[in-house]
Parts: C-alpha cells; sequence; structure tokens
C-alpha cells in the first residue's frame, strides 16, 4: 500500500483564492452570508445564502472557452489550475498515464440548466445554443480539467449529493494508495444559487430563516437556535501524489490522507441516521490504522438543520465514547454556507490548514449548544490545539451516503 501525500491545493471562496486569507477569515468567523433580496438579478425567496461576488470569468477564461462553461465548472477549473500551481507540479516531467481527475458535485452545471429553462419556458424561444447539454452535463467540470490538463488516467465525477467530493478525494486517494495512479487532481465544486433551483431548496424547508438582528448569523449548527441551513458556492481541489513520487521530485508535503470511508443509511431519502454516520466514522478510523482517541480535532458536517445536527453529534458521541466530551468539534457553514457538492472539499482544507497552523476555527454564532448536540464545541474564538496530528472531516447525504475523511500532519 502507498501513501497519499498532499502536495498542492486551490480554491474559490466568497474571499478569493488565498488560502490564507481564508482560513484568517474562517478562524475570525468572519461570516459570507446574506440576503438573498439584496441581489437584483432574480425573484428570490427571503432567505440567507453566501456567494462570490468578485469572481470575474473573463479574467480566467477566452470568449470561446466561456461559451462552454457553467460557472460550476469556471470555479473548479480555477481551484484545479491553483493546486497545481502550488504543487509545483511539471506536467511535462511526469507520466499524464498515471494521473486522473475526480470531481464531486452535487447538482453539476445548475446555472446553464436553469438559463435553458429560463429561455425554453419563459421566453418561449425554440432556439437554444447548440452547446447547451456538453456545458450541462454533470461530468462538464472534470472533462474540462482533463483537456487542460492532458491527465489520461481515470477521469469520473462523483454525485453523492453533501457528501460528493469527499467520496471523489476518498476514491482517488485509493488509486494512489493500491499503486494504480501516481498522481490524482480531486476536489469537488458547486454553484446553485439560482432563482429556481433556490426556491426549490425553500420548498424543501431545510433554509434557514433570516437572522432578525444580523443576516450575517442566520446559519446556527448546533445552536438551540438554530433554523436551518444556508446554501454557498465555491470549490476547492487537491494534488493527491503517490508519497514517494512526492518526495523524489522535492515536492512540499502539506498533510498525508490517513483514512477515508463511505457508508450508506439504506434508509430514509433525507432523513440523517445516526447508524450509517457511525459506521463511517468508526471504517474510516480502521482505514487509517488509528484509535478514537487519536483524533485531535473534527470538522463536522454541522448544517444547522435540526435533524441533521442533533444527530451527528449522537453519531460522535456513538463513536468516541467518553471521549468525545473532550474532542473539540466546529462547524464551518456557518460563515461559507453548505457547498453541497463542493463542501467536503472546501471542509477538508480547512482541517488540513488546522492541522498545519494547530488552530481550530470556531462554530460562529453558536450562544447556547442545544443539550441535543452536546460535544466540545469550539466557540467564539479560534482553539489552539497543543500536537495535533489527526483530524477528521465529516460529510453526510441526502440519499443517505456518508463520507469521512481523515488527515495527518505532515512529518
Amino acid at each position: 500500500m502507498h501513501r497519499v501525500a498532499v502536495t498542492g491545493w486551490g480554491l474559490v471562496s466568497p474571499w478569493g483564492s488565498d488560502p490564507d486569507v481564508f482560513q484568517q477569515a474562517v478562524l475570525k468567523g468572519e461570516s459570507a452570508v446574506k440576503a438573498l433580496s439584496e441581489r437584483a438579478d432574480g425573484p428570490w425567496p427571503n432567505r440567507p445564502a453566501a456567494w462570490i461576488e468578485q469572481f470575474n470569468p473573463r479574467d480566467h477564461f477566452t470568449a470561446p472557452q466561456l461559451s462552454t462553461l457553467d460557472r460550476t465548472s469556471q470555479f473548479a477549473m480555477v481551484a484545479s489550475r491553483n493546486a497545481l500551481q502550488m504543487a509545483s507540479l511539471d506536467l511535462k516531467q511526469i507520466n499524464l498515464n498515471q494521473c486522473g481527475v475526480y470531481v464531486g458535485t452535487g447538482m453539476g452545471s445548475a446555472g446553464s440548466l436553469e438559463a435553458t429553462y429560463h429561455h425554453f419556458f419563459a421566453e418561449q424561444s425554440r432556439r437554444l445554443k447548440p452547446l447547451t447539454v456538453p456545458t450541462a452535463m454533470a461530468n462538464a467540470a472534470a472533462a474540462h480539467i482533463v483537456i487542460e490538463t492532458q491527465f489520461a488516467g481515470p477521469n469520473v465525477t462523483f454525485c453523492s449529493a453533501c457528501a460528493s467530493s469527499a467520496v471523489a478525494i476518498g476514491e482517488a486517494a485509493r488509486k494512489i494508495r493500491y499503486g494504480e495512479t501516481t498522481v490524482m487532481l480531486a476536489g469537488g465544486a458547486e454553484a446553485l444559487l439560482y432563482p429556481g433551483v433556490v426556491h426549490a431548496w425553500d420548498a424543501l424547508r431545510t433554509l434557514a430563516e433570516i437572522d432578525s438582528v444580523d443576516v450575517s448569523q442566520s446559519c446556527k449548527p448546533f445552536s438551540k437556535n438554530r433554523s436551518g441551513m444556508v446554501l454557498g458556492e465555491g470549490a476547492a481541489f487537491f494534488v493527491l501524489e503517490e508519497w514517494d513520487h512526492a518526495v523524489t521530485r522535492g515536492a512540499t508535503i502539506l498533510a498525508e490522507l490517513k483514512g477515508f470511508a463511505s457508508t450508506s443509511d439504506s434508509g430514509h431519502l433525507t432523513k440523517p441516521s445516526c447508524g450509517g454516520q457511525a459506521r463511517a466514522m468508526q471504517a474510516a478510523l480502521r482505514d487509517a490504522n488509528l484509535q478514537p482517541e487519536d483524533i485531535g480535532y473534527i470538522n463536522a458536517h454541522g448544517t444547522g438543520t435540526q435533524a441533521n445536527d442533533s444527530t451527528e453529534a449522537a453519531a460522535i458521541q456513538n463513536v468516541f465514547g467518553k471521549y468525545a466530551s473532550q474532542l473539540p468539534v466546529s462547524s464551518t457553514k456557518a460563515v461559507h454556507g453548505h457547498l453541497l457538492g463542493g463542501a467536503s472539499a472546501l471542509e477538508l482544507l480547512i482541517t488540513i490548514k488546522t492541522l498545519q497552523q494547530g488552530w481550530a476555527p470556531p462554530t460562529a454564532h453558536l450562544d447556547v449548544v442545544d443539550t441535543d448536540c452536546a460535544l466540545d464545541h469550539i466557540v467564539g474564538a479560534p482553539r489552539n490545539i497543543s500536537n495535533l496530528r489527526y483530524a477528521m472531516s465529516n460529510s453526510f447525504a441526502f440519499g443517505g451516503t456518508s463520507g469521512v475523511l481523515i488527515a495527518a500532519a505532515a512529518p
């Protein structure tokens, strides 16, 4: 079995594409959540969301490229480019047949589909863009990345709702661990903030109410007065590399991907299962050959919904037992929103930065912990965790898919 090194990462977020700036915002509990009513580009429901304003596609792509690039693909390509640049990976010096791309996304190219429906039904036009299908297909982002990089190994898009990018990253790591590839570019992207999509989510009654005092505090994971989740958008990608390959070429190793597991609740379509989540965490620990007490921090799924937060807290208590009361936990969705298919990747980046710096972010806006969510929550300010070696990142999805990743600090 081969070890898996993380040698690069890239992201697109409401705070830009600098991982350090992003992490500082998360550590400070600086929220990107606003009221959708502030936007003038659609009939929005009265809900909060976290969107990216400072992103101009023309800064990154030519006009011909943009004709086939949905916003999800744009985010994915920029984040993957940044990851490759950080890894200092010379594509002319590696075997491209041993390199692959795994992408996670929950709703794929939602913007292109919504624009097509609007064009067809609202405007009653029967002349649609000839490239509508390749632009809107769920695997478009992965396809564009492999065309640009010329990676000729496996190219797969994973669609497992909120666990999509956890599964993409975990399965990419397995390709390296079993010697099938040398380099994998893996991550997730989501851009679903369009009126029709948000109204559909609103109809599901899972979205948070706008906070009556401060809209930026509308998402309150694990809080007694939480009212739901807040949608976000963005992307994060990682360069995963076979350990010896990274060492030989002199790469900076940022962390090690130590464990991964994915399980199915095999139950309700939208109601989370404590048993399914617990099995995923236990399986990830076995995969990493670690004991529960080895984990020093958990970046929780923590969406801010009543059912999810209490279920995840119970699952953590189930797996970690008495140690759960001493295990620092936080959810960062309170500030960057829920990226659905891109959430796991963005939160893994936060988790690895936490391993690097020893400072874990708080769960913002958590004033009164719900009695059903009793854990060692990080609140108010970042917490310094000394000798932090292993951290876990949880992702639990509609459809019952659980994805858990465990990262280890670089030696």
